[in-house]
């Protein structure tokens, strides 16, 4: 009987054993790493001339350190030309200098932010924040235009040197800080190209005219960019699979179910019909008026409290003022800034407003004035 016994215990205590295994997985995960890139496009300088004459050629060469999948830094050289010009006494000056900009900049894979890191991705968007100096020089031709105002209207107009006030000669350095935005296409894991917009502010002595707000120039770049060394690394990890467990099944009690009672129904509030009206006065006739407000509000809070109503809003026009034509535009614009208010300033669905023009062919009121209305009704 103790051989039994014991035999009856070892089973006992085998069935409550439990046994889980393991296996291993390989991922990829990133690795800092330097790079360089090269990149060209074009500039454009704000100033007072057309577009297309305020555009120069722009190059960047860069080195970079990512220092995870998210965060990096690079340092960038910004160069070549940036141009300005006037139009005095209907006369158009153009000059144009040259400069170089030394940057550090912070940049961030919003791709890899958003969407966790994928060293196959094929786009990342990315952002970044720099500042540095621009280094200006060479700025003869715009020497050259302001001794020609000097020549041309010393003495016979006033303020004539204030128009280059801010000229400079020589070699100039000033702070500048910028913002951007990337867009790389992989190619492998050592190449990619991309895209890069940047927006550059200074002081307002860059381009030597004098405004009442800081110069800006604006890049827009394209190039390739050369990761040094490898992006990423396998690394094998171990991952749970399953657990397998024998147990030693003993009935239970059944528990007792309750029957759930039933919630008493609430009879829903009826809904009345809601209706405003919102006049105009002859001048500014297609403008709400400060005093109408209200009642707009009243129908927006009424569209609010019952999310299944809609509104039907009617424009109209008295017939002693105008023409029948004249008259249907004005109800249109009347009926339509009633919706403008519904939907911009109380953020009613445009789908649950219905307009109406109906012009002076009807006079809802037999006083002239008051037809100058629209009239809404919510249900």
């Amino acid at each position: 009987m103790n051989i039994k016994k014991a035999l009856f215990a070892a089973i006992l205590a085998l069935g409550c054993l439990g046994a889980s295994a393991q296996e291993t997985k390989t991922i990829e995960v990133f690795k800092p790493h330097w790079y360089v890139q090269l990149q060209g496009g074009a500039q454009y300088t704000e100033g007072e001339r057309k577009f297309k004459q305020l555009i120069s050629p722009n190059a960047q060469l860069s080195v970079g350190y990512n220092f995870n999948s998210v965060i990096g830094a690079r340092l960038s050289a910004n160069a070549w030309q940036s141009k300005a010009g006037s139009t005095i006494d209907g006369l158009k000056y153009d000059w144009k200098w040259k400069y170089v900009a030394p940057m550090v900049d912070v940049t961030f894979n919003l791709s890899n932010a958003i969407c966790g890191y994928n060293p196959t991705r094929v786009v990342n968007v990315g952002v970044f924040a720099g500042l540095g100096a621009n280094i200006a020089f060479d700025n003869d031709e715009a020497v050259e235009v302001n001794k020609t105002l000097h020549t041309t209207y010393q003495g016979l107009m006033p303020n004539y040197d204030q128009w280059l006030r801010y000229i400079w000669d020589g070699t100039v350095a000033r702070f500048v800080g910028r913002l951007g935005a990337t867009v790389d296409f992989r190619i492998s894991d050592a190449v990619s190209l991309g895209l890069e917009g940047q927006f550059n502010m200074l002081n307002d002595h860059y381009n030597s005219k004098q405004a009442p707000n800081p110069d800006f120039y604006y890049n827009l770049l394209a190039g390739v960019k050369i990761n040094l060394g490898k992006t990423h690394q396998s690394k094998t990890i171990e991952v749970p699979t399953k657990t397998i467990e024998r147990v030693i099944e003993r009935p239970v009690a059944q528990p007792t179910v309750e029957r759930p009672q039933r919630p008493v129904q609430t009879q829903q509030p009826e809904k009345e019909p809601l209706r405003r009206e919102v006049f105009f006065p002859v001048i500014r006739s297609v403008n709400i008026p400060a005093d109408q407000m209200g009642k707009v509000e009243d129908v927006a809070n009424y569209l609010k409290k019952y999310p299944q109503a809609k509104v039907t809003v009617t424009g109209y026009a008295d017939k002693n003022t105008g023409n029948p034509t004249i008259n249907q535009g004005y109800s249109e614009k009347r009926a339509q800034a009633v919706v403008d208010a519904l939907t911009g300033t109380y953020g009613i669905d445009a789908s649950r407003i219905v307009k109406v023009a109906k012009g002076d062919t009807e006079q809802p009121f037999s006083n002239n004035d008051s037809n100058r209305v629209s009239i809404c009704i919510a249900e």
